[in-house]
């Protein structure tokens, strides 16, 4: 258990926490959250004994094995499964026993050590190592490699994994998925949510603590507040306690009308793509979010270029990559060939790939910062890009302020435009003079992004633009970017971005690129295929083919096709009836669901303090109802998806059969 009971904590003249109380239960897996500077990560001094309370009490189970990641990567010239194995203090304290006893000549001691490290399961420890190593998207060639070879993310990642490698009953993750891909990201998810101990995770990533948390503590006006469920259950019932604050029920009336404008708008526009509808359903679900993120600092628009051109650029025969050092194109580092890319206005576009596979390559491309190995890049007349990528951060004139920085774009634009532009990215007042040089990695990115939107771009290239970025401006640039009217093209590990941002999917791999039929949820199917046949390969394996001969007794071909396509008719009355069935319930709903807003559109109903009650009821209702519509929906969809690839097959089976 750990409790901590009336703490104050303070960090020079700043107050973090304040008559505190928060108590976790073993084996709960909470997410810490909170703006940045709230006191995340000193909290965790605070359990792990670096820090002391100013006041109060500190308490936790007696006897706790605690695994946290170092902030320095030591030992550079150890190979880095070495250096995860060393994770492992007691097992590497036996191994070296053994050696000893062994050079001793002490028998009944050497066996003592074997039963020993075998009780630590040492003997599968490299084994163990590897499979972390792995999962977090290193080669098995890489595995003998020393520290030093790897850049900084990469160490940050053989770091996560010594971490994940140490015995433990309590984990602490900082920040654990920056360095991530999204194919690391997804096994990292599956491999916390099948940890034994108690698990405290701080993250900006709201998919990743749905996946793996139960609890939820909120850092907030100096106190440790405790939510029951995911990160979404906490939206949902931080947004019912804030329904109920009079003060803002007007400021949450507005966003809430501004967002379903934006829906009813892209609603008019959105075609049957199955990416395309899954993002009007996210649109649809940030109106319940938007609520309970009324209090945030940051709040802005991404305003496009007044002229566009169509297309605005395009890619024809493209080979994408580095140049060789002999420049004749002999040892030319080709990572993308035959790309073929055209892009329109209004495209919004995901990729997907595994890391390394070329998704920053194409991006540099598209820029024109990377030149093309071979092949055309033509840009459109009217095409103004915006480019936000990690290294733009070192670009920033850290001796300067966020006003300057702005003012250099636009030396005509009043002080006065700069600073409310500046205000929604969370440089407030005289924050907007503030020297970038005492900037965190989180305000730096904003604003990187600030200066991306002051230009007015057409097309938004944006390659990891929420490392860094606390959850409240995840949630701002999320529903910026949803409402943006030009062309996107994203790389993020942020599922909850990518859903509400894009309508379709490029993936990147095998150096290609091309449409990926399908949402997020397909794309980890395609992941765990592809490893899966990458272990097969790794062993030697061949994937069986099958090689199935027409039959020679073509009429009995022609009678078992008749059979079959007979069959599927059966199979199809159920579905049509179920696909009717969920429709009716969508529009009972939906009916239901007018009646209950219309209810919520009077203005009283939040400023009367005696209809408490009947507005804490019709928010209950208006819940229930959204629940049973989106149940609803999602039957519909699968009874049509099911539909219609049986008919198809039906089709196919009917033709053979004639």
């Amino acid at each position: 258990m750990i409790a901590l009971r009336q703490v104050a904590l303070q960090r020079g003249t700043q107050t973090l926490l304040d008559n505190a109380d928060v108590t976790l239960n073993n084996g709960v897996k909470a997410g810490i959250i909170g703006a940045n500077g709230a006191g995340k990560s000193s909290l965790f001094k605070l359990l792990l004994g670096e820090l002391a309370p100013d006041q109060g009490e500190v308490e936790m189970s007696g006897g706790q094995r605690i695994a946290h990641m170092a902030q320095e990567v030591d030992a550079l010239d150890r190979p880095i499964i070495e250096y995860v194995l060393d994770g492992d203090l007691a097992l590497r304290q036996a191994e070296a026993d053994l050696l000893a006893a062994r050079e001793a000549g002490e028998a009944h001691r050497e066996a003592e050590l074997h039963g020993l490290i075998e009780t630590l399961d040492g003997y599968r420890a490299e084994s163990r190592a590897a499979q972390l190593l792995v999962g977090l998207g290193f080669l098995q060639t890489d595995l003998t490699r020393p520290l030093s070879a790897f850049s900084g993310g990469w160490r940050m990642r053989v770091n996560l994994a010594r971490t994940l490698f140490m015995p433990s009953d309590l984990l602490l993750l900082d920040e654990p998925t920056n360095h991530l891909d999204l194919d690391a990201l997804l096994w990292l998810e599956q491999w916390l949510t099948r940890y034994p101990g108690t698990l405290l995770l701080i993250s900006h990533d709201r998919d990743f603590l749905d996946a793996v948390c139960d609890h939820i503590v909120h850092m907030h006006h100096q106190t440790l507040e405790l939510y029951r469920g995911n990160y979404s259950q906490f939206e949902r019932t931080r947004a019912e306690k804030l329904a109920l604050q009079q003060a803002e029920a007007a400021k949450q009336q507005a966003r809430r009308e501004e967002i379903e404008r934006f829906i009813a708008r892209f609603k008019a526009q959105a075609t049957k793509a199955k990416q395309a509808q899954s993002r009007v359903k996210m649109l649809e679900r940030m109106e319940d979010i938007a609520v309970a993120h009324v209090d945030s600092p940051f709040h802005f628009t991404l305003p496009a270029a007044d002229k566009t051109s169509r297309p605005l650029l395009v890619l024809d025969q493209a080979q994408l990559g580095y140049r060789g050092k002999k420049g004749d194109g002999s040892d030319d580092n080709i990572q993308l060939d035959k790309v073929n890319v055209t892009l329109l206005p209004g495209s919004r576009i995901g990729l997907l790939g595994p890391n390394g596979a070329g998704k920053s390559t194409l991006i540099k491309s598209l820029t024109g910062e990377l030149e093309l190995l071979n092949g055309k890049r033509v840009p459109g007349e009217h095409l103004a890009i915006g480019y936000f990528a990690q290294h733009q951060l070192e670009s920033l004139d850290v001796s300067s302020t966020p006003f300057v920085h702005v003012q250099r774009l636009s030396p005509t634009a009043s002080d006065q435009e700069i600073r409310n532009f500046l205000g929604g990215f969370g440089f407030k007042g005289d924050d907007a003079f503030g020297t970038v040089a005492n900037y965190s990695g989180g305000e730096k990115a904003r604003l990187a992004l600030a200066l991306v939107a002051w230009q007015k771009p057409n097309l938004l290239l944006l390659d990891e633009p929420t490392n860094h970025l606390d959850l409240e401006m995840r949630e701002a640039l999320t529903q910026a970017l949803a409402s943006f009217e030009g062309t996107v093209i994203l790389v993020s590990h942020d599922r909850h971005l990518l859903r509400a941002t894009v309508d379709e999917f490029w993936k990147v791999a095998d150096n290609r690129v091309e449409p990926f039929d399908g949402d997020l949820e397909d794309y980890r199917v395609w992941l765990k295929a592809r490893l899966e046949e990458s272990r097969r390969d790794s062993r030697g394996e061949k994937a069986e083919r099958q090689n199935q001969q027409p039959s020679s007794d073509s009429r009995e071909a022609r009678k078992a096709s008749r059979k079959a396509a007979a069959e599927l008719r059966e199979k199809l009355r159920p579905l049509k009836k179920q696909r009717d069935q969920a429709e009716k319930a969508m529009e009972k709903a939906q009916q239901e669901l007018d009646k209950v807003e219309q209810v919520l559109a009077d203005p009283e109903l939040y400023t009367d303090s005696s209809r408490k009650a009947e507005l804490t009821k019709t928010l209950g209702q208006q819940a229930e109802i959204k629940a049973r519509l989106d149940e609803s929906e999602r039957q519909w969809l699968s009874a049509e998806e099911a539909l219609e690839t049986m008919e198809a097959e039906l089709l196919a089976s009917e033709e053979t059969a004639s």
